[in-house]
């Protein structure tokens, strides 16, 4: 492999990126923090902000405090979910630990509302990450968490992210040990990984009641 001519990869902008399902909005206080605030709330935060490095807030001010924060940083650059067929905003995600010397970009910070999550809102929103990544010319798409985590190695996987190892005792996160589970997508397996996130997001592929024909398989 030839890069005596790689140039590095450009930071990403603040542009919305839109699909058929998803609208991924920067993070916008003002605009989307009651639709988060309220997603954080719902039933089951315990479990969804089990591996994240934020406890659920406790109530408006703590969220205000951290969307604030959030909004304000570049690195994690945050993004609102926004499900296009309510107009609300169910989730977040980031990209975060952008490299742009050495082409690497990963996506954290996850947090699907249980509106969205397991839903084709959810699989569009790492999709449009993916694709926004790649053709931005980064040569390396990351997912990383914490290895107790089973659904999210689980989700890595059925995203087609490929299981490159654990690093032992990598963090003290919330007065816990985490080893980290890494995996990633490079550029020579996007093309193929493409192919399949577009047949699955196809509205051909849905019923009725918006439920999938066929798994997604790459």
């Amino acid at each position: 492999m030839d890069l005596s001519q790689w140039k590095g990869a450009p930071r990403p902008e603040r542009i919305s990126l839109e699909g058929s399902y998803a609208l991924l909005e920067p993070l916008d206080p003002a605009r989307y923090g009651p639709d988060l605030f309220a997603s954080a709330q719902a039933p089951g935060a315990e479990d969804r902000f089990r591996y994240l490095f934020e406890e659920a807030p406790g109530d408006a001010a703590a969220f205000k405090t951290w969307i604030d924060k959030a909004a304000a940083g570049t690195d994690p650059f945050f993004y609102a979910v926004i499900d296009k067929k309510t107009g609300r905003a169910e989730g977040r995600q980031s990209l975060m630990r952008i490299d742009t010397v050495h082409g690497v970009i990963e996506i954290g910070n996850i947090l699907w509302g249980p509106a969205i999550a397991h839903s084709r809102v959810a699989t569009e929103a790492l999709f449009l990450f993916a694709r926004h990544a790649f053709d931005l010319g980064y040569r390396r798409f990351e997912w990383k968490c914490n290895n107790l985590n089973e659904p999210s190695k689980r989700a890595a996987e059925r995203f087609g992210f490929s299981f490159e190892g654990i690093f032992r005792q990598h963090m003290v996160v919330k007065g816990k040990n985490r080893d980290t589970a890494w995996f990633a997508i490079i550029d020579r397996d996007w093309p193929r990984l493409k192919a399949g996130y577009e047949a699955w997001l196809s509205p051909e592929n849905f019923d009725a009641a918006g439920q999938q024909r066929h798994k997604l398989t790459f």
